[in-house]
Protein backbone atom coordinates (compact mmCIF):
# COMPACT_ATOMS: atom_id res chain seq x y z
CA UNK A 1 0.00 0.00 0.00
CA UNK A 2 0.70 3.49 -0.84
CA UNK A 3 0.22 5.97 2.09
CA UNK A 4 0.66 9.84 1.05
CA UNK A 5 0.59 12.94 3.06
CA UNK A 6 -1.82 15.78 1.59
CA UNK A 7 -3.42 18.72 2.61
CA UNK A 8 -6.30 20.60 1.77
CA UNK A 9 -6.72 21.57 -2.12
CA UNK A 10 -4.11 18.81 -2.62
CA UNK A 11 -4.74 15.62 -5.49
CA UNK A 12 -3.12 12.57 -6.22
CA UNK A 13 -3.36 11.22 -9.93
CA UNK A 14 -3.46 7.84 -10.66
CA UNK A 15 -3.26 6.20 -14.43
CA UNK A 16 -3.75 9.62 -16.15
CA UNK A 17 -7.32 9.00 -15.31
CA UNK A 18 -8.42 9.14 -11.64
CA UNK A 19 -7.69 12.16 -9.87
CA UNK A 20 -8.35 11.94 -5.86
CA UNK A 21 -8.77 15.44 -4.33
CA UNK A 22 -8.87 16.31 -0.81
CA UNK A 23 -11.79 19.00 -0.01
CA UNK A 24 -11.89 19.04 3.87
CA UNK A 25 -10.52 17.97 6.79
CA UNK A 26 -12.50 18.06 10.02
CA UNK A 27 -11.23 16.28 13.02
CA UNK A 28 -10.87 12.42 12.40
CA UNK A 29 -12.68 13.19 8.79
CA UNK A 30 -11.26 13.58 5.50
CA UNK A 31 -13.51 14.35 2.45
CA UNK A 32 -12.20 13.50 -0.75
CA UNK A 33 -13.26 14.42 -4.40
CA UNK A 34 -12.76 11.68 -7.43
CA UNK A 35 -12.78 12.60 -10.52
CA UNK A 36 -12.79 9.49 -12.43
CA UNK A 37 -14.29 8.84 -16.19
CA UNK A 38 -18.16 7.61 -16.12
CA UNK A 39 -17.13 4.05 -17.05
CA UNK A 40 -14.56 3.66 -14.00
CA UNK A 41 -17.01 2.68 -10.94
CA UNK A 42 -16.09 4.89 -7.89
CA UNK A 43 -17.77 2.84 -4.70
CA UNK A 44 -16.83 2.88 -0.88
CA UNK A 45 -15.55 0.15 0.31
CA UNK A 46 -18.91 -1.07 2.33
CA UNK A 47 -20.74 -0.14 -0.67
CA UNK A 48 -18.03 -2.39 -3.18
CA UNK A 49 -18.55 -5.65 -0.92
CA UNK A 50 -22.26 -5.22 -0.81
CA UNK A 51 -22.25 -5.05 -4.69
CA UNK A 52 -20.14 -7.98 -4.80
CA UNK A 53 -21.80 -9.83 -1.85
CA UNK A 54 -25.21 -9.34 -4.29
CA UNK A 55 -23.86 -10.29 -7.15
CA UNK A 56 -22.28 -13.85 -5.11
CA UNK A 57 -25.69 -14.70 -4.19
CA UNK A 58 -27.41 -14.51 -7.67
CA UNK A 59 -24.59 -16.58 -9.37
CA UNK A 60 -25.79 -20.09 -9.68
CA UNK A 61 -23.71 -22.66 -8.05
CA UNK A 62 -20.89 -24.09 -10.15
CA UNK A 63 -21.53 -27.81 -11.42
CA UNK A 64 -17.97 -29.65 -10.82
CA UNK A 65 -17.18 -32.29 -13.54
CA UNK A 66 -17.60 -35.25 -11.26
CA UNK A 67 -21.26 -34.16 -10.63
CA UNK A 68 -22.36 -34.41 -14.43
Amino acid sequence: MLVLSRKKNESIVIDDTIVVTVVEIRGDKVRLGIQAPKEIPVHRSEVHAAIHAEKAQQEPPAVSSTEA
